[in-house]
Formats: C-alpha cells, structure tokens, sequence
C-alpha cells in the first residue's frame, strides 16, 4: 500500500507530457544504513605475558589489546602545554621581545608569564643578536689614552686586569640590557676570591662611551679611586699595613737637638801616675776612689778652690 502511495503521489507531480515516462520509470529504494554504537572501555590493567593491556565495558564485558609499538608512540606522545591559548596569547611578541631587550631571560618570562619556553625562543634570536652587537660595540670603546702606546678599549682594559688573576676569557659572563632612554646597560661577572664579582658600565652606543658604575668597573677601567678602594678593600686587618687614613702621623723636630760634650763621665776613676822608680819596678798606677765633692763638682771645681785656699 505504501509502495502504491509512493507511486501515485510521484504521478501527480509529473506533467502530462512526461507522465508516461514516469509511469515506465523505475523507482530506486534508499539504501538502509545500519549505525553501530560506540562502546566505552576501561582500562584495567595488563596481561600476565605484558603483551596485551584488558579492558572492560560497563556491562563488565572483557576485552584485550595487544602493545604494538603504534599503541606505545601514541600513549608516549608529549603532551601539549596545558596553558590555555586565550593565557599564551595574553603575552604578544611585542612585550616578549620588549622584556627581552630589558636583560630578562627566556625562562624567567616563561615562569612569570605561563607562556611556553618554545614561543619564547622563537622570537628571542633577533633580541639576543642585538646585545650581542651592542656587547661588541662596547668592548671596542676607547678607554684610555698612554703616550707612546696604543689606545686601550674597555676589553684590553678589562683582560690586562684579570689575566695577571689566572681568569680567562671564556670565565667572564658579558649581558647587556637597553634603557628607556636608549642607552644599554653593559654587566660582566668574574670569578674571584668570594666566589664571583659583577661590574657594570653604562654605554651610549651614539656617543660611544661608556661610565662606570661602581668601584669594580672603576678599577677594571684602571681609575685611580677605584685601585685605591679595591686595594683598600684587599689590604690586610692585621694592623701591619696601613691605609693612607689609618698611617701614624709623622713626628715633626721643631729644634735642633743640643751637641753632645765630648767630656768624661764624672765617675771615672782617677789614677795616680808612678814616680820613675815605681814604674822600673813595674809599678801601674792604682785607682783612686773619688770624693764626695769631685762627685757632685767634678775634679776642676774642687782643684780649682784648693788653689784658691792656699792663695
């Protein structure tokens, strides 16, 4: 009865003219199409031999699968990062090349910002070719000027300072960051006897010039207040070496001290002289002890009142 219905209904549709053709036309059934039903499975664990994984529907229906190595690339794949792209996005190109150029480095902008590591290093070579140039083009700066030598750049400077230390060059750590204002900050850490030391200059690529900023870059460029701070500082505690402030000061002589006497010592012991006779029979002549007035007087004063008694 449908099939007729069908047939019937197809009839109306067609013209006069072409009502013949649809009455010798045959018509065509659609296909039936079966759909299968996707079951869910579980995993619940492995196979004794380690060969095949089991699974369970929710009927409690076992299956197995076998450990292929497609099955093991696809389970050992690495996964994507977890961050959200709306949180990657949040972070543009712009602001990662900006922080960049600043001296953050690529790990710590991917720590802060949550984006991944290997966005940030896809945008990072053209920021990391640029210090580098700017790192070159400060080495190069003149720094002093010596008659009769060549001029001295900041780098020669910085090697005839730490060489003579037993540190070379593939020790030393150069950065450098850009300021607002276009000047660069240029930074170099040491090894040293603490552990490490930092100098930082200040560096106008324009004007190719370049300030120290604190005590080590001074003695690094060879400046008199910085050799006297960080001598100072490497001076020992030991109270054997003085700085200029700590010296004694020096003792002055006012006057000339008075010469001295060419004269005896008031107690020296007085000898009679031998008549001739005594001296053939080898007498010496012996001590005579001096008086109590000789000794607060001497021997001229008293002489000198005895002859005036008997005058």
């Amino acid at each position: 009865m449908e099939r007729r219905w069908r047939f019937g209904f197809l009839l109306a549709l067609c013209s006069p003219q072409s009502r013949q053709h649809c009455r010798t036309s045959q018509l065509i059934e659609p296909p039936s199409v079966t759909l299968a039903l996707v079951t869910d499975l579980r995993f619940t664990g492995k196979t004794p031999d380690g060969v095949h994984v089991t699974l369970a529907d929710s009927d409690g229906n076992e299956f197995t699968l076998r450990i292929s190595d497609t099955l093991r690339a696809s389970v050992n794949q690495q996964r994507l990062s977890s961050v959200p792209d709306e949180s990657e996005e949040f972070l543009s190109v712009k602001d990662i090349q900006r922080r960049l150029r600043h001296g953050e480095s690529a790990q710590d902008i991917a720590r802060e910002s949550g984006t991944s590591i290997e966005k940030i290093e896809r945008f990072s070579s053209p920021i990391v070719q640029e210090r580098s140039f700017i790192i070159d083009k400060a080495h190069a700066v003149i720094v002093r000027r010596e008659p009769g030598q060549d001029p001295i750049t900041l780098f020669d400077a910085v090697i005839s300072r730490l060489a003579p230390r037993n540190i070379s060059q593939e020790d030393l750590a150069w950065n450098a960051w850009r300021h607002p204002d276009g000047t660069w900050s240029l930074s170099l850490s040491y090894p040293n006897s603490d552990g490490h030391g930092d100098a930082i200059w200040e560096f106008d690529p324009t004007r190719r010039s370049v300030v120290a900023q604190d005590e080590n870059a001074r003695w690094m460029m060879g400046d008199a207040q910085g050799v006297s701070k960080i001598a100072e500082r490497a001076r020992s505690e030991s109270g054997l070496i003085y700085t200029d402030e700590q010296a004694p000061a020096p003792i002055r002589i006012t006057s000339a001290p008075e010469p001295i006497k060419n004269e005896p010592p008031r107690l020296v012991a007085l000898r009679e002289e031998p008549d001739e006779s005594s001296a053939r029979d080898g007498v010496v002549g012996r001590a005579k002890v001096p008086s109590w007035d000789e000794i607060m007087f001497g021997a001229g004063a008293v002489k000198k009142d005895d002859e005036d008694e008997f005058n």
